[in-house]
Formats: structure tokens, C-alpha cells, sequence
């Protein structure tokens, strides 16, 4: 948008500025042309009193020898008077087809001003005087025709200037008006421009933070906006999408606490006489002469009881997780320990006894030791182990491979080659109480998830094998970092 502003403050400032540099030249043309036709006037007018100065010595000739003749001096007068009105003329700027008939005036001139001096000085011969006073007015007249077409061919190109002029007023004046008109419609159309832009971008945010504010926590800017509008709006989307991430985590804490203060109700009120339940049962056991049958059945009976005590002491555990410890340590001896165990666990189930599993490890060597809980991370991975053979039927391979993905952090992943979940599924594997498996509590996961996001920066993630069946966890955690305390929910 600060480059269409800029772009459009330009084109304005363009546009006057060549209609300003128009009319300053055309001003100037048309200065210059009032100009040329006041000196063609001041010419004509100098030129007309040069064509006087000749008509009256024209008339001293036709009244010579005549009661009414001028004096000698008088006449004098006159002719100095003609030549300083033809130097006037003579000394202005001329055309060169002007300057021609200028000198050819010139001679004639001086031709007619030796004739005047005959006339005036050949007293004793009359005849010749007479015949030189006749070629002499003869040589006037024509002079004075040659002065007044020259007049006239002024007049002529005054008239030229003038009709330019006149044009040139007209076509400033014209542009004068487009300019006074246009501009102010186009500073309006300009603005409109921009504020059209501005004004429905601002509604559009402003509809969007008024959805949000009414409770459409997931409400996104769909429309495209443009220039820095479209920047703000991919920022308040991200905005929207971390809100809502936000109020889901404190829905989650809320859940959280719920289930603590309930895990806290049910230890306290159920455990205890449950384990008075259980020491009843088995006393009656021994005691009472029962067949095998009846046996089987309280062998049972203190097998739920049992079950009882695992699933209080998960929502226990998963309510109020163990602080972490956190020390420095090998991540490998850590994944090798573990693997063993899950190994050893798997065999002694009746399920995994006639599997065959395949623990297959992928390590960087260039992972070095971290600072964690390394009972918690044994926890975590024996967890993801043995749901990973629980998942393959008969035969298959459990991949466990290391990376460091920065200075900052490593990356644990775990993959099976077993039947996978859905998508669906895939998203509520970490919500409590959720699980796939008919005889599973739906805490291991969450309780996971809850020992590795109390490590600072650490993570856990979950997605599908792209290559094939089963899935892969993805464990992110810090190499560096301070001791976490654990928040009581």
C-alpha cells in the first residue's frame, strides 16, 4: 500500500508538473510573440513617419518654383529628418529578405537625395534643372511605393503574430481550465481510490476481531487482502490459531485439575478399604476349604482389585507427575537398557511370547549427552516399546533412530511396522482415557506426553509410517536446559 501511495503522490505531482512546465513555456511563446508585435508596430509606426518625412519633401519638389516654395534650410530640415527616420528603421532587427530591400531602399535613397541636390543647385540651366526635378519626383514616387509595401508586408506579419498569439491565448487558456478542473477530480479520484482500499480492508479486520470477541474463537480472514492489509491479516489468522491452541491447553489444565482433585478423592476414599477388601479375600482364601473352582473365582476377584490399584495409581501418576531429576547422561545407555527390558517384557507376556520382534537401531553418533530425567525418558520409551509390539501381529521390526536436529535439541523417533491407526484415532492419541486396545486404561500415552513436555522445549509427536504400515513417535528433547519444576494442577 506505501508504494501505491507513493506511485499515485507521484503521478500527481508529474501530471502538474508538466502542466505547470506547459503553461510557463507557453506564457513565454507568448510573451515573446506580444513582444514581436509591439517592435513590428513600433516599425510600422517608425516606418510611417519615414514615409511622411519622404511625401513632404515629395511636396517641397512640386512646390518649387512656385509663389509657395520652403526655404533652403526648411528643406534641409526635412531631408535630415527623413534620414534619421531611415537610420530608426534601418537599425531594427530584420528578416534577411527584409535586409535586401532595406540596402535596395538604402540606394535608392541615396540616389534621391543626389537628385534633391541637383535640383537645388543648378540654377543656371532651367531646362536641366526642370528635367532633374522631374526624375528626382519620379524616383520619390517610387520610394515612397517601396515604403509602403514594406509597410504593408509588416502589417502583414503583425497581423500573423497577432492570429498566433490569439491562438496560443486561446489554447492556455483551455488547458489553464482542464487543469483547474481536472486536477481537483483527480485528487479526488485518487483518494477515493485509497480510501476504498482502506476502508473495506479495516471492516474486514474489524468484522473478524468482532467474530472473535462474540466467540468464533476459530474464525479465519478468508478474503484476500492486499499490500500490508494481507500481511496483517496472515498475522491476526496466526493470531486466531494460537488463541485457540491456547484456550485448548487451559481447557486441557482445567481437565487436568479436575482429574487430580478427583484421583486425590478416589486414593483417599477407595484405596484404602480396597486393600481391606483385598486382604479379606485372600485370608478367606486360604482359610475356607474350597475346591478349585471357588478358588479361580476369588483369584479373580483379587486380580480386579489388583487392576483397581494399577488404574488409581496411573490417574495419580498422570495428575500429579513425578518432578523430573534432571542430570546429565548418555541418551544410548539410556535406549539400550530400555530396549532390553521391553524385550524381556514382551517375552514374558503370554500375547508377545510367539512373536518375533526385531529391535533395528538407526544412531547418530553425533548426539551427545543431555540434561533430563533419565528414569522419566525410560519410562516414556518402554511405554512406546511395548505398545509397538503390542501393535505387530506375529513378526516384525521395532526402529529406534537418533538425530541432533540443532546446537539445542535432539530427536528420539520410534517406529513399528505393525497395522497403524486411523487418522481419526491418530488425533486423540494423547487425550486421557482414549485408547485402542480393549484392555488398556487410555493414560500410557497422556502420561507420556505430560514427562516429556515437563522437560523445557520438549515435544512429542505422532503420525503414520508414509512408506508403509505402522507408525512412528517423534520425542524432541532439549540437550541443554535448566531443572524444570513441575506445576501442581
Amino acid at each position: 500500500m506505501k508504494n501505491k501511495i507513493v506511485l499515485g503522490l507521484l503521478f500527481i505531482i508529474i501530471f502538474f508538473s508538466a502542466g505547470g512546465f506547459y503553461l510557463t513555456n507557453t506564457f513565454n511563446q507568448i510573451i515573446n510573440t506580444l513582444q514581436n508585435i509591439i517592435t513590428l508596430q513600433q516599425m510600422d509606426f517608425e516606418k510611417k513617419i519615414f514615409l511622411n518625412k519622404i511625401e513632404v519633401i515629395q511636396t517641397d519638389l512640386l512646390l518649387k518654383n512656385s509663389p509657395h516654395t520652403v526655404k533652403t534650410d526648411v528643406l534641409l530640415q526635412h531631408v535630415r529628418d527623413m534620414q534619421r527616420e531611415f537610420h530608426a528603421c534601418s537599425s531594427c532587427h530584420h528578416t534577411a529578405a527584409m535586409k535586401d530591400r532595406v540596402e535596395a531602399l538604402r540606394v535608392d535613397i541615396t540616389q534621391y537625395l543626389g537628385g534633391l541636390s541637383r535640383v537645388y543647385t543648378l540654377k543656371a540651366d532651367p531646362e536641366r534643372q526642370l528635367q532633374e526635378l522631374n526624375n528626382t519626383y519620379a524616383r520619390g514616387s517610387d520610394l515612397t511605393d517601396q515604403v509602403a509595401h514594406i509597410i504593408a508586408a509588416s502589417s502583414q506579419t503583425a497581423t500573423e503574430e497577432a492570429s498566433i498569439a490569439k491562438t496560443s491565448i486561446s489554447n492556455t487558456k483551455n488547458i489553464h481550465i482542464f487543469l483547474i478542473t481536472i486536477g481537483p477530480l483527480l485528487l479526488l479520484i485518487t483518494a477515493f481510490f485509497f480510501m476504498k482500499g482502506f476502508s473495506h480492508s479495516l471492516s474486514v479486520l474489524t468484522e473478524a476481531t468482532r467474530k472473535i470477541q462474540l466467540g468464533e474463537k476459530q474464525f479465519l480472514i478468508t478474503e484476500p487482502l492486499k499490500d500490508e492489509f494481507g500481511e496483517l491479516a496472515s498475522s491476526f489468522n496466526n493470531m486466531t490459531v494460537s488463541l485457540h491452541d491456547q484456550y485448548n491447553k487451559l481447557q486441557e489444565a482445567e481437565r487436568l485439575a479436575a482429574v487430580g482433585e478427583m484421583a486425590a478423592g478416589m486414593a483417599h476414599e477407595i484405596k484404602n478399604p480396597l486393600a481391606g477388601v483385598k486382604v479379606s479375600v485372600e485370608v478367606l482364601s486360604q482359610d475356607l476349604d474350597l475346591n478349585q473352582e471357588d478358588k479361580a473365582i476369588f483369584l479373580q476377584i483379587v486380580n480386579e482389585i489388583d487392576r483397581i490399584n494399577a488404574l488409581l495409581k496411573s490417574l495419580l501418576n498422570y495428575a500429579r507427575p513425578p518432578k523430573p531429576e534432571s542430570v546429565s547422561f548418555d541418551v544410548y545407555q539410556v535406549l539400550e537398557t530400555t530396549i532390553k527390558s521391553a524385550q524381556y517384557s514382551l517375552r514374558a507376556t503370554p500375547a508377545g511370547a510367539h512373536k518375533q520382534i526385531e529391535f533395528i537401531r538407526d544412531y547418530d553418533p553425533k548426539v551427545p549427552e543431555i540434561i533430563a530425567d533419565p528414569s522419566q525418558l525410560q519410562q516414556i520409551l518402554l511405554n512406546l516399546f511395548l505398545n509397538a509390539g503390542d501393535a505387530i501381529s506375529h513378526q516384525g521390526t521395532i526402529t529406534v533412530q537418533t538425530r541432533k536436529v540443532s546446537e539445542e535439541t535432539i530427536q528420539i523417533a520410534v517406529s513399528d511396522d505393525g497395522k497403524g491407526i486411523d487418522s481419526q484415532s491418530l488425533e486423540k492419541i494423547f487425550k486421557p482415557f482414549f485408547t485402542t486396545k480393549s484392555h488398556g486404561t487410555g493414560l500410557g500415552l497422556a502420561i507420556c506426553k505430560r514427562l516429556v513436555e515437563q522437560h523445557t522445549g520438549g515435544n512429542i509427536t505422532v503420525a503414520n509410517n508414509p512408506a508403509g504400515p505402522g507408525i512412528t513417535f517423534i520425542i524432541t528433547l532439549p540437550i541443554h536446559h535448566a531443572k524444570t519444576e513441575v506445576i501442581e494442577q
